[in-house]
């Protein structure tokens, strides 16, 4: 299984940026690889169809949510497809530590971790062009995936904190070959 865990503070109140994840429907806005969010449903057992395009492919992916603990984690899996899960944590960022605002206002650690299992992946849905392989694919789209991760981040931070500024992700961990 591989899997991929990053972070990174948020200057909102942790109730501020689970809202925030938790409607994230605009996430076309900050990747030029996604084309289309929908929303499906609300709470446990919401699904998000999130259409991604890159070179000549297109895939719809459906995460859907399997457990909220308002307003500290949401988990969620792939249950098709792509044998995938994982989830989004929040922790309170400590007004002494380093990482907290210089005026003393809110600030939040976000987490998000995937793990994946590659081999037991089944991407029917994805047509590949003549003599690619889907090792081939996955192997181009890790490096793109985790640049893409930092853009993604800088881009939501912007809209949830009302400016921009350059974001520090940590990687936690990282997929077995990048």
């Amino acid at each position: 299984m591989d899997a991929i865990e990053i972070s990174t503070v948020v200057y909102v109140p942790k109730e501020e940026a689970f809202e925030f994840l938790f409607d994230f429907t605009n996430h076309e806005q900050y990747s030029r690889y996604v084309s289309d969010v929908t929303k499906h449903g609300d709470g446990v057992g919401c699904q998000f169809d999130i259409t991604l395009q890159w070179w000549k492919l297109e895939y719809t992916l459906s995460p859907r949510v399997t457990g909220i603990d308002r307003p500290e984690r949401i988990d969620w899996d792939v249950p098709r497809d792509v044998r995938a899960e994982g989830f989004w944590a929040l922790e309170d960022v400590p007004p002494e530590s380093e990482q907290a605002q210089a005026d003393g206002g809110p600030a939040t650690r976000v987490r998000l971790r995937i793990e994946f299992d590659r081999a037991g992946s089944r991407l029917a849905g994805l047509r590949l062009p003549p003599f690619v392989s889907l090792d081939w694919v996955i192997d181009r789209v890790k490096p793109i995936a985790i640049r893409e991760a930092k853009t993604v981040f800088e881009r939501a931070i912007a809209d949830l904190e009302g400016q921009r500024r350059d974001v520090h992700i940590e990687l936690h961990t990282r997929p077995s070959t990048v």
